[in-house]
């Protein structure tokens, strides 16, 4: 193990549902990677986490800084992401089959590694679980991918689709718009539906073949629509699935991929007498993060971001917005002196042992600055974590 932690800056909720930075301190393991982040993608599940002392994020993409004695994958300057899972056991039954994510073992986000996540200076993760980025690819494009993309492919990928099957889509949002994009890039017919004929537009540009609005609070069947053999539920809000009943295909895959507070409710009959299929999913497997980088590089999908200072007052605003209903389509924060391919100013250093601690630190829960921090790894200054202040979000949109 390398002789020496390190100490970095990482953003956490608080009881009182502030965002507070932390001074974390790690050790860099035999297996681990000390990543500096330069762009984290904000999802809806982080809003879960703001009221909680837990660092936030995790959908990130930075430069390795110093690798553990065993790694093998992964070399200093390397450019990485990461997503939901962050460790698995690799001798269990599903970790064997290719099923790592399902490994009852598993750390993931809010359930393990709570003292780091992806809106922090630097983070130590698993070289297992840390995906290479294509060259041809922004940071700020890769962030998003590391869930809300992962959680589409992953489905689609993991279950089987057709190029000449009916996928529908429920939701114009952060998931909904790289659902259309990676159903419509697969081949598929792609049917799209909203509660608002605002996202028509919007959802023909990223690939529908057919957009349908759905009423509010309506339980009407829909009928007249050709039927559908996979449904994506990209919505804020669980959908009544009686909706959908006479428009999907018996056999058919309904795919519920969003967080609902609420349970799944489907008619018994229809399900027994339909044979459909209610398929619980989480993220790609280690192969499908890598497959869908490749296939995003292929054939142009990129989400369409709204990009943040990662500062205090930037995780606040973009959190505000995405809660408000006010995101097209993600967020995402991007660390001072990062560009757009998420390199930085700073040259790697040699993986050596750290020789100093962080330039300030701050309690979780406190509700402290951390201003211009110079986080010291491997004995120099290796970026900081910028001001407090925002003004405002850029309001820039890539992709």
């Amino acid at each position: 193990m390398t002789a020496d932690p390190v100490h970095f800056v990482t953003y956490c909720g608080s009881k009182a549902n502030r965002v507070v930075p932390v001074k974390t301190t790690r050790a860099v393991g035999p297996n681990d990677c000390l990543v500096e982040v330069t762009h984290s993608g904000y999802c809806a599940t982080d809003t879960y986490f703001t009221a909680v002392p837990i660092g936030l994020g995790h959908e990130g993409v930075g430069i390795i800084r110093r690798i553990g004695p065993a790694v093998q994958q992964h070399k200093i300057g390397d450019r990485v992401g990461w997503g939901f899972v962050h460790e698995a056991c690799f001798n269990c039954k599903q970790c064997l089959s290719g099923g790592e994510i399902y490994c009852l073992q598993r750390k993931m986000y809010g359930f393990g590694n709570l003292d780091q996540g992806s809106l922090a200076s630097h983070a130590v993760w698993d070289e297992n679980f840390l995906f290479p980025i294509p060259d041809a690819m922004a940071s700020a494009i890769a962030a998003p991918l590391m869930c809300a993309g992962a959680s589409v492919f992953g489905a689609l990928q993991q279950r089987g689709y057709k190029a000449t099957d009916r996928c529908g889509v429920v939701g114009v949002g952060g998931l909904g718009h790289l659902a259309i994009q990676f159903a419509h890039k697969m081949g598929m017919e792609v049917v799209v539906f909203s509660t608002t004929e605002a996202k028509r537009a919007a959802a023909m540009a990223f690939g529908a073949d057919e957009f349908v609005v759905l009423p509010p609070a309506s339980t009407a069947r829909l009928s007249g629509i050709k039927r559908l053999d996979h449904l994506l539920v990209c919505s804020t809000a669980q959908p009544d699935y009686r909706v959908f009943l006479d428009i999907l295909e018996p056999r058919a895959t309904i795919y519920p991929l969003t967080a609902f507070e609420k349970d799944v409710t489907y008619p018994h009959l229809d399900l027994i007498f339909s044979g459909v299929t209610i398929q619980g999913t989480m993220i790609a497997t280690k192969q499908g993060y890598l497959d869908m980088l490749n296939f995003c590089v292929r054939h142009g999908i990129e989400s369409v971001n709204q990009e943040y200072p990662m500062t205090v007052a930037g995780i606040e605003a973009c959190n505000t917005d995405l809660k408000a209903g006010k995101m097209r389509y993600r967020g995402v924060l991007v660390a001072e002196g990062a560009d757009r391919s998420g390199e930085t100013a700073i040259e790697p250093e040699a993986n050596k042992p750290a020789e100093a601690e962080a330039g300030a630190e701050a309690e979780a829960g406190a509700e402290a600055d951390v201003t211009n921090v110079a986080v010291v790894v491997d004995g120099e200054k290796s970026g900081t974590t910028g001001t407090n202040g925002v003004n405002g979000a850029s309001g820039h949109v890539s992709g």
